[in-house]
């Protein structure tokens, strides 16, 4: 009769070593530190030993499995410890050709000639969009599917110019794997024609940083209606569907609070929504308070006012500004601040969304409410001004390639 469970749970140990055996070459090493499972066997003429695990975490049951498989391999002609330090010398180069391991050192050999913003931005975008999903794997093994399904959920989210330039890194990285013999080819090629064209919107928009600094400047030096330079102003730093600013009530804004409510009905998704205040957005307001505070629109109707402007203002005042059609629209400032936010300032999407007031689902299905995630929205629209006044004044330096 084998060792039995019993026995193997009774055995203590003594002051030297000792074995139980268990048949057929497997054994239970007994000795001060624990109760250790090991087979002795012979390949190609030599004595050799296999640990099997410890006890109790491998059972009896579980060591006789592991050494009935380990004999099958004798009869097979494989030494299992020959094939167990393969296994693991094959997982160690796994690691270190991991897809983040390999883009590292690519992003380490060559971020050192590239702006420091230009670099922040590409390892933010791989930190956030790429590594969580193909970090750990092998470079040589991913394939063309995992990496569309990777840029699908940056591309999901509305980001579609990050979805292009994300893509676009991963291609640097396949190719530098290629050059340093972990990778055979660029699998970011085969999906060429996969997303579509980043420069095709519907509203069209500025977002190049240096571009944006010149529109801020434009609009700070709008020679036209007072009303019509405020609402330029507050465009960006609010960047709310211009129908909704334009029938902006007073009503509906607490300077206290810093806070404007916009009532479900004038919201595109029929759902009421919030948006915080940001000390530049406040001045700006404060200056119109003190010309259309006593009636009922922030921004009244040249000729009544008990209609808001015309939705015609801001789009005439950009193109008197000199912007085309094909360059900026009243919509744009929306994109605008959705790619500056994600590309450049790195903030969380599911805040942008919901500062977008766009559908934005909890983990459960259920639609955030209006204060949804309130206080880091205050934070990111202040960020958000805060980075428009460098823009303006020129104080951010902007690289000359576009990340």
């Amino acid at each position: 009769m084998g060792l039995t469970a019993i026995e193997i749970k009774n055995a203590k140990p003594v002051d030297k070593p000792y074995k139980l055996a268990a048949g057929k070459g497997l054994y239970l090493l007994v000795n001060q530190t624990g109760k250790y499972w090991r087979m002795d066997y012979r390949f190609a003429g030599k004595r050799k030993t296999l640990a099997l695990g410890v006890y109790p975490e491998i059972s009896l049951a579980l060591a006789n499995e592991k050494r009935d498989l380990a004999r099958k391999k004798l009869t097979d002609g494989i030494d299992p410890s020959d094939e167990r330090k393969a296994i693991k010398l094959s997982r160690q180069n796994s690691e270190c050709n991991s897809f983040e391991v390999v883009a590292r050192e690519w992003f380490a050999k060559y971020s050192v000639t590239w702006a420091s913003n230009h670099g922040d931005r590409i390892i933010r975008r791989l930190e956030r969009d790429v590594f969580p999903w193909l970090g750990a794997k092998p470079v040589s093994e991913i394939s063309a599917p995992e990496l569309l399904a990777t840029i699908r959920r940056i591309e999901n989210r509305g980001a579609l110019e990050t979805a292009h330039r994300a893509l676009g890194n991963c291609g640097q990285v396949f190719r530098y794997a290629i050059a340093t013999g972990r990778a055979s080819r660029d699998l970011s090629s085969d999906l060429r024609g996969a997303l579509p064209p980043a420069r095709e919107t519907h509203h069209a928009a500025i977002t190049d940083p240096q571009a944006i600094g010149g529109l801020l400047r434009a609009i700070e030096g709008y020679q036209g209606s007072f009303l019509t330079k405020c609402a330029l102003r507050l465009a960006p730093l609010l960047f709310v569907r211009p129908g909704e600013l334009r029938q902006a009530e007073w009503n509906e804004i607490d300077l206290e609070r810093a806070e404007w409510n916009i009532p479900a009905e004038k919201m595109k998704m029929k759902q009421s929504h919030l948006v915080p205040l940001s000390a530049q957005a406040l001045e700006v307001l404060l200056e119109l308070k003190a010309m259309t505070g006593v009636g009922r629109y922030v921004f009244p109707g040249a000729r009544t006012n008990g209609r808001p402007m015309s939705e015609n203002a801001v789009l005439a005042a950009l193109r008197r500004m000199g912007y085309e059609k094909n360059e900026m629209s009243g919509h744009g400032f929306r994109a605008m601040a959705r790619t500056i936010l994600d590309e450049v300032l790195g903030v969380r999407p599911d805040f942008i969304e919901h500062q977008l007031a766009h559908a934005v689902r909890d983990p459960n299905g259920r639609a955030y409410n209006r204060t949804a995630h309130l206080a880091e929205r205050r934070k990111m629209m202040q960020q958000w001004a805060d980075y428009l006044d460098e823009l303006r004044t020129g104080a951010v330096i902007v690289p000359l390639c576009a990340a």
